[in-house]
């Protein structure tokens, strides 16, 4: 196993009587099936469906709710979260500077120290804890895991094709099925209403996503992330994290599909891209292969 702190994660705690009601009314992922050992991926959207902000959100010891967020987005996080609240009995606040996130993978273990839950977007994303900074080397020494770096959490996130939002889709452009959260257990679309439901649930039901991000392989140099994704004078998307011959693209899925169906390379930065879809991936593009499982 191995463990690494996050440093660009950060804490937003929700609390109080309204808690439940006031986070289930905004995010897209239903906050009545949150418990200290049941977390929940959702996004808070804008009323056009785009989304804002996407957490892990786990429900504390106290009664609580731990949102596991971006830490670059936790103060705007906090901001529109008392904004929203109007009259509702609940206090908001960030505590990214007392708690920190650390991730443990690749094997099975349990530590006393903060509070431990499992990734629910992937199980093979592994283990997430929240705690103060200081108690990360015994938590991991609980966990019988190797100390290692944010990067080796990263090429493992990318390995399973999981986007990252701010490099593999943008906050306050993407929609949640570009995302792939509709993939990887971010959107409940039985629960009921919530901010910029109605536009997520005609996607889903239509099935109108042109857009997704996709895995792709690669060999040699990794294109930059940002830089367009070209089939012939075509820009058909965009190049997103990489490492290692592997990384991950948002992709126009029908121009993709397209040109895959014409022998048509897909180049990023000069750079040859091979479609791959992952074990959890739902949707198709045609044209690409499947991932070794």
């Amino acid at each position: 196993m191995k463990a690494a702190l996050l440093p660009d994660r950060g804490v937003v705690k929700v609390a109080g009587d309204d808690a439940p009601a006031f986070l289930n009314g905004l995010v897209t992922s239903d906050i009545g099936k949150v418990a200290p050992d049941r977390p929940a991926y959702a996004a808070l959207l804008t009323p056009q469906g785009k989304i804002v902000v996407d957490a892990i959100i786990v429900r504390a010891d106290d009664g609580g709710f731990l949102l596991d967020c971006p830490r670059a987005l936790a103060a705007a996080l906090h901001a529109k979260l008392n904004f929203y609240k109007l009259r509702a009995k609940v206090a908001v606040e960030d505590m990214s500077a007392g708690l920190a996130i650390l991730a443990a993978w690749d094997g099975k273990g349990s530590t006393r120290h903060g509070l431990a839950y499992g990734d629910p977007r992937l199980p093979a994303l592994g283990l997430r804890i929240v705690l103060a900074p200081d108690l990360a080397t015994a938590a991991t020494a609980d966990l019988d895991a190797a100390p290692a770096q944010p990067g080796d959490y990263e090429a493992h996130r990318i390995g399973l094709a999981v986007p990252h939002g701010g490099v593999d889709f943008q906050y306050g452009d993407a929609f949640p099925h570009e995302a792939d959260m509709d993939q990887l257990n971010g959107v409940d679309f039985t629960k009921g209403c919530f901010v910029g439901q109605e536009v997520v649930s005609r996607m889903e039901h239509r099935g109108t996503a042109r857009k997704r991000v996709v895995a792709v392989t690669f060999d040699g140099i990794a294109p930059a992330p940002g830089s367009p994704i070209l089939a012939g004078e075509s820009a058909i998307g965009t190049m997103g994290s990489a490492v290692k011959g592997r990384g991950l693209a948002l992709l126009r899925l029908d121009r993709a599909a397209e040109a895959l169906a014409r022998g048509q390379a897909l180049l990023a930065d000069g750079v040859a891209l091979h479609v791959v879809r992952p074990d959890w991936a739902r949707f198709s593009i045609g044209g690409e292969t499947r991932a070794a499982s």
